[in-house]
């Protein structure tokens, strides 16, 4: 099995935090949104993963020199190979995925990297793929599934009137990576991108008319990562995961003075906590130093500096130094409001 990660975009809507990390390798309790993904797919499909294949933007987009090293690093870690691929020019999903030819042989999955999930879910040897798909109340905002026999009938994006409930949520299964290339390639080579970008669905369709049979792989939650609120709320869904896992996530060099840690809670290596309050449902990155603060419901990543505050529904980058009476703020890399 072979996992093929899509991972180029720029993450304009989470910015200012996208500005110096991309979205994907953004820490939520301890481990990049990317890493997060690809274990719970490994998690999900239950197979030997032979090889998870990366596909980055350039360094012009804001991909530090080091994204390689820590991609490669992520697959070593589930016993995979690391490939990297890079998609000079934003041409659609399918082009996205089509940068990875190399990797694209036997079953994979295809997953962008925006979103995180929970299922419980197994592939059926006998069909030709599955879409991941999860019930929502507007779906009107996302690309849709119909149903029927238990098979995917048809794909229809952000529907103006009702035809179904079952959203995509950008994960993927196929039998068969080298026909999925193969149709990738026509595409491509006969310039068939009817919304001006090479788009995934299109294959999708044509692979559907050849008589391919998709089914649902349904997920329990989906936890969007797509913006500032939205990825602060995924970090507290995920401490609640940890926590019924009974994992603990502070880290034993954290120094306690006339401080209180709230469970859930991630509290990385080195963290100084001095008369300040932290949690419930707060990530704090290492080599943190927070005095005279009570913070909840907070995603923030390392080497920050926080005084005097009182911090809730706040996301704070890496190196940032706050000390303010404001409570739900977004700040990026290296800000510094004192």
């Amino acid at each position: 099995m072979k996992i093929i990660v899509p991972m180029a975009g720029i993450g304009s809507r989470l910015r200012p935090h996208t500005l110096t990390i991309p979205k994907p390798l953004t820490i939520i309790a301890g481990k990049s949104i990317v890493q997060r993904l690809v274990e719970d797919i490994a998690g999900v499909v239950n197979q030997e993963i032979e090889e998870i294949a990366f596909i980055i933007g350039p360094a012009a987009k804001g991909f530090p020199a080091d994204t390689e090293e820590k991609l490669v690093a992520i697959a070593k870690e589930l016993g995979a190979k690391g490939a990297v691929y890079v998609q000079e020019e934003a041409l659609g999903t399918a082009h996205a995925i089509h940068c990875a030819k190399e990797s694209l042989s036997g079953p994979c999955v295809v997953a962008f990297a925006d979103t995180l999930f929970k299922a419980d879910f197994t592939l059926d040897a006998e069909a030709d793929g599955a879409i991941w798909v999860k019930q929502v109340d507007d779906p009107s905002a996302f690309g849709v599934v119909k149903m029927s026999d238990g098979y995917i009938t048809d794909f229809v994006e952000k529907p103006k009137e009702f035809v179904s409930d079952l959203a995509i949520i950008g994960i993927y299964y196929f039998k068969n990576g080298d026909k999925l290339s193969e149709e990738i390639q026509y595409l491509i080579d006969n310039d068939i991108r009817p919304s001006g970008e090479f788009q995934l669905t299109e294959v999708l369709e044509t692979l559907k008319q050849q008589g391919a049979k998709f089914i649902p792989g349904k997920v329990d939650v989906w936890m969007d990562c797509g913006k500032k609120d939205p990825t602060v709320d995924t970090n507290k869904q995920v401490l609640g995961f940890e926590q019924e896992a009974g994992n603990n996530l502070v880290d034993s060099s954290v120094v306690l003075e006339n401080s209180q840690i709230v469970e859930p809670c991630y509290i990385g290596k080195n963290v100084v906590l001095k008369n300040s309050k932290v949690g419930p449902y707060v990530s704090l990155g290492e080599n943190s130093v927070v005095e005279n603060s009570e913070i909840q419901n907070s995603l923030i990543q390392t080497n920050v500096q926080i005084s005097n505050a009182r911090l809730e529904n706040a996301m704070i980058g890496n190196h940032a130094k706050y000390n303010q009476n404001y409570t739900s703020v977004s700040i990026g890399d290296y800000t510094e409001l004192v």
